[in-house]
């Protein structure tokens, strides 16, 4: 706690925001040092701006976001992203998430399979605060209906009812469940099974049911889904069980493919990079060039133009 006392005693953020708030030149200069600041230190310097100029800092970078140059644009809203705390930053992924052509599931499945239940919890009430609107009635009157809505309710059903210690004696008895509705058993999967266990363990007691699935039946639990009777249901399963085992193998491949122009998901880089600089960057970089043989900063690089919206990445990614 002394260190960032510290640090906020000796960062002229009175200087930051004149610069900030003067130029857009003023602003990409400070892209670095923006980028190292931590959530105490973001959170201070958007109360000096909104003390010395009297609008949240939040709005004036949102504001460039109008800029005709997609760089600029993209960089803004990045930054944005960053200075927003945690729960508030969520829930506005959520609201964009819900509110395009075609709604982001992926975005949706990443808050609430990666948040803990006290986050989310922090992420509805923003929400509510933010846009007058619940999240789950959101995702219930999505249309039209898609799979993705089913899970996504039993995710956020778990976050309100789940038992905080982890069983191994529930996890067994569930991988067995999840076997006898699956490959154990002749028909179709019984949707209301798997969607039952979702909805009443919590995020880490779904890994270990996982990780008992494998050790009882000798592979993973997706490999069951690939060669089941799961229809659409199957698709979004996957990639919400590919994002409790795995989280860095995850955000690796998304930050890979998104690089390579290989998703439609355009948002997920900055997405990815500012919600997990300060959760486990280290391990996603181990995984990616585990995974691809380069290093993360040298594929961004290679993948983006050089600039300050590069280089706000970068510094994100090499984050400890």
């Amino acid at each position: 706690m002394g260190t960032n006392i510290l640090t906020m005693t000796s960062h002229n953020f009175e200087l930051d925001c004149k610069r900030i708030h003067d130029s857009l030149r003023g602003l990409s200069q400070l892209i670095p040092s923006l980028a190292c600041l931590t959530q105490l230190e973001r959170q201070q310097l958007r109360e000096t701006y909104k003390a010395v100029y009297g609008e949240d800092l939040i709005s004036h970078l949102q504001g460039y976001e109008e800029d005709v140059y997609s760089s600029m644009n993209m960089k803004c809203s990045a930054l944005s992203l960053w200075m927003l705390d945690p729960h508030d930053r969520d829930a506005f992924v959520a609201r964009e998430a819900l509110q395009q052509d075609e709604t982001n599931f992926k975005a949706l499945v990443e808050i609430f399979v990666g948040r803990k239940s006290s986050h989310v919890l922090l992420i509805t009430q923003a929400y509510h605060k933010r846009f007058k609107r619940q999240l789950d009635q959101d995702i219930v009157n999505l249309d039209p209906p898609h799979p993705f809505q089913k899970i996504l309710l039993a995710l956020a059903a778990s976050h309100k009812a789940h038992q905080v210690d982890v069983s191994h004696h529930i996890s067994k008895c569930d991988a067995r469940r999840l076997y006898e509705t699956g490959e154990g058993s002749l028909g179709a999967v019984d949707e209301a099974v798997v969607l039952e266990i979702l909805s009443k363990r919590s995020i880490p007691q779904l890994k270990r049911t996982f990780l008992s699935y494998k050790h009882i039946y000798g592979h993973d639990y997706t490999k069951s889904i690939k060669r089941g009777k799961y229809g659409q249901f199957g698709k979004a399963l996957m990639m919400v069980v590919k994002c409790i085992c795995n989280p860095a193998h995850y955000y690796s491949k998304a930050l890979y493919t998104n690089i390579k122009g290989e998703t439609k998901d355009t948002g997920i880089l900055a997405r990815t990079l500012v919600s997990r600089a300060e959760v486990d960057m280290n391990e996603i970089r181990k995984v990616f060039k585990e995974k691809y043989e380069k290093e993360l900063v040298d594929v961004i690089c290679e993948g983006i133009p050089s600039g300050d919206y590069r280089d706000f990445l970068v510094a994100l990614a090499t984050k400890i």
